[in-house]
């Protein structure tokens, strides 16, 4: 059927989405979530690593794999092989994301970050004109301080030296803490019904849902829901007011993912929360639409 309306062309902005996406079974609907939205202009997607030996590597396979399934042409970059204590080289998704955010466009730069945020970090380290010069939009830490760690936040223990440099930068930061990217639940019933239907990438997404929660690394789930936390990364760049958000003090973050104040970091956009129903029905509605 598809979909039968377009988005003026001033109110698009191009992205690049940041993904660890063979982490788990998240990232792969929020990807397929940008690919399915005519206000993001995906100039490519580039491929972060999950602090694992070769998951960077994993991570651009999976990207692969959505891609064909959905049919879709962008292109993909590989990322830094590990965290900046490992990987000192510059990636080719380092040199990407340099480029596209000194390319002369009238279109607003967002970077879509659902997992560490090294790559982000070796960009802005390796060319600091670039700070000015986009958005980032990142799944990650606990939030504002003072906060102690109720668990690890997985996106920042990946790399704490990558998401401290970040937070610190004064680039142009919209977070979205763990107590606001978890709430976006979706139960296995509900995929099963109305994803997996939807061509080869709903029949992907629900099987590589179910064969991770029945994996030894899902056993902190809850057994037949998931929480589709990286998706609010690409429903906020669609539509920022999705959620409610203040400005706040950046945190920093500790070595067990605790945010600590640190008086002279800057001033970011924090989430305080978002609106699952919609972040769902959107994109589960584009897909239903596209198949």
């Amino acid at each position: 059927m598809g979909l039968e309306f377009d988005v003026p062309d001033y109110k698009k902005i191009r992205v690049i989405v940041d993904t660890d996406a063979a982490c788990e079974a998240d990232d792969p609907f929020a990807i397929a979530h940008a690919l399915l939205s005519p206000k993001l202009i995906v100039k490519g997607i580039v491929a972060e690593h999950f602090l694992v030996p070769g998951s960077m590597q994993r991570s651009y396979d999976e990207i692969m794999t959505i891609l064909d399934a959905m049919d879709k042409k962008v292109p993909v970059y590989h990322g830094q092989d590990g965290p900046l204590s490992v990987d000192s080289k510059e990636s080719e998704a380092v040199k990407f994301i340099i480029d596209e955010a000194l390319r002369a466009d009238e279109k607003p730069l967002f970077i879509l970050c659902q997992g560490a945020i090294t790559n982000v970090a070796k960009a802005l380290m390796t060319e600091p004109k670039i700070k000015d010069k986009l958005t980032i939009i990142w799944i990650g830490t606990h939030g504002e301080a003072p906060c102690k760690a109720p668990f690890t936040e997985f996106n920042s223990v990946n790399d704490i030296e990558a998401a401290n440099y970040v937070l610190q930068s004064g680039t142009n930061i919209w977070l979205v803490p763990s107590h606001v990217y978890i709430t976006v639940n979706i139960g296995l019933a509900e995929i099963q019904r109305r994803i997996k239907p939807c061509g080869k990438i709903g029949e992907h997404l629900f099987r590589n849902m179910v064969d991770y929660n029945n994996s030894e690394g899902a056993g902190w789930t809850q057994g037949e829901s998931w929480s589709l936390g990286d998706s609010p990364a690409i429903a906020i760049a669609i539509n920022p007011g999705c959620g409610h958000y203040h400005v706040g003090t950046a945190p920093l973050v500790l070595e067990d993912t605790s945010s600590a104040v640190k008086e002279d970091n800057p001033r970011i956009r924090i989430y305080t929360d978002v609106d699952s129903r919609y972040i769902l029905e959107d994109f589960i509605s584009k897909l239903e639409l596209s198949c």
